[in-house]
């Protein structure tokens, strides 16, 4: 039988022992939340440098800078972002962190919010016009800024161009820069060109009788609002018009770009979207990688196609089977683009390609960082 002082100093090295588990525990603990504070949400790295001051007009429109005591100038460039069909402001909260991360003393982000949820079905004219405004607060409220872009995902690309129209007719003086879209759906959505209907002509008519759906947005986009010999409104963007210059205020803005899934976006088709005609397509197997961003397989400097003079009044007015898609791409491409193609193939995320080009949700959209990182790498400040 041991005595009672060995059992009191085996007790007393068992409790050293526990304490010594406790606080190699405590601090296993404390490495990985860390290293997860690092990472921030959904795996999303976290600014560790700076702060981020968002601010709301109370309308649901996001301002995003860097804090004042954490840069070293006033931004003088204004990026406006816009969502597409049923979107928020909430789905370019990624992309506009990236920005900020990588120009925290030159750029502050607005994320527009003017056309969120069932308002995207009020009508590309409609839409344009409340960005428009939109554009002019946020420009007062930064009395600093010196030069503007926009970014717009899908129908927010529409949305951006005829805000562009209608600032350009106000002589709004601050510098356009950049016009860049994503998945964007300039030409409206022509026959054959969703991918989901497979090339099917009834399904694409059938599609278009229902187009009421989404209310007027729908008529633009399936170019079925045409009246009294009139052009539809998308065939209208894609020249000059009496009231709205919608191709001279695109040619003012120094750089355009537009970037393009190849495949497995079911809304809206690589021509459509990467502004070119089908048998002007790259062919796949000549598609090069880079390893910084596995996701961009094609960069195609900017070019523009020659001057067309008829006006697109005329050729509607002088013939009743005239190819809207066609002229759509004649007008858009008489300025110069730059094509960004991205593929998603071999992705978990691949069939979610027209949300996760935009990093909609940093989770489940996660795959489209690197095309997010292109952009913010190669933008003009």
């Amino acid at each position: 039988m041991a005595s009672p002082e060995l059992e009191g100093a085996s007790r007393m090295a068992e409790e050293a022992e526990e304490i010594k588990r406790s606080d190699s525990t405590e601090k296993k603990m404390k490495k990985k939340q860390k290293k997860r504070s690092k990472r921030g949400f959904y795996g999303v790295p976290k600014f560790g440098c700076f702060g981020i001051k968002s601010e709301s007009d109370g309308k649901g429109n996001l301002d995003m800078e860097v804090e004042e005591r954490f840069r070293r100038r006033t931004p003088t460039h204004l990026v406006i972002m816009v969502n597409g069909l049923i979107g928020s402001s909430q789905n370019w909260k990624f992309a506009a962190k990236q920005f900020l991360k990588k120009y925290p003393d030159d750029v502050v982000v607005h994320c527009s919010e003017s056309n969120y949820s069932t308002l995207t079905f009020d009508g590309v004219d409609v839409m344009g016009e409340r960005l428009a405004e939109e554009v002019i607060s946020v420009v007062k409220r930064h009395p600093g800024v010196q030069k503007i872009s926009f970014i717009g995902h899908s129908l927010g690309g529409l949305i951006a161009r005829y805000a562009i129209a209608r600032l350009y007719a106000q002589e709004i003086t601050r510098e356009p820069s950049q016009n860049m879209v994503i998945s964007l759906d300039l030409a409206g959505v022509c026959v054959y060109q969703v991918p989901v209907f497979c090339g099917f002509y009834t399904l694409e008519k059938v599609a278009s009788r229902t187009s009421w759906f989404l209310g007027k947005t729908g008529r633009h986009l399936f170019l079925t609002d045409g009246d009294n010999g009139k052009p539809p409104l998308l065939l209208w963007m894609a020249s000059d018009t009496e009231n709205l210059k919608f191709i001279s205020a695109l040619r003012s803005f120094r750089r355009r770009v537009a970037y393009a899934n190849v495949r497995f976006d079911h809304l809206v088709g690589w021509s459509t979207s990467s502004l070119r005609r089908r048998n002007e397509l790259p062919k796949l197997k000549r598609l090069s990688q880079d390893e910084r961003y596995p996701h961009i397989v094609n960069v195609e400097t900017a070019r523009a196609s020659p001057e067309e003079e008829a006006p697109i009044e005329a050729k509607v007015n002088g013939g009743k089977n005239i190819d809207m898609e066609e002229e759509m791409l004649k007008g858009l491409t008489k300025l110069s683009w730059e094509r960004i193609d991205v593929s998603f193939s071999g992705s978990r995320q691949r069939y979610l390609a027209h949300t996760t080009i935009q990093v909609k949700g940093s989770w489940i959209n996660s795959d489209g960082a690197d095309v997010i990182q292109h952009m913010v790498d190669n933008f003009l400040l």
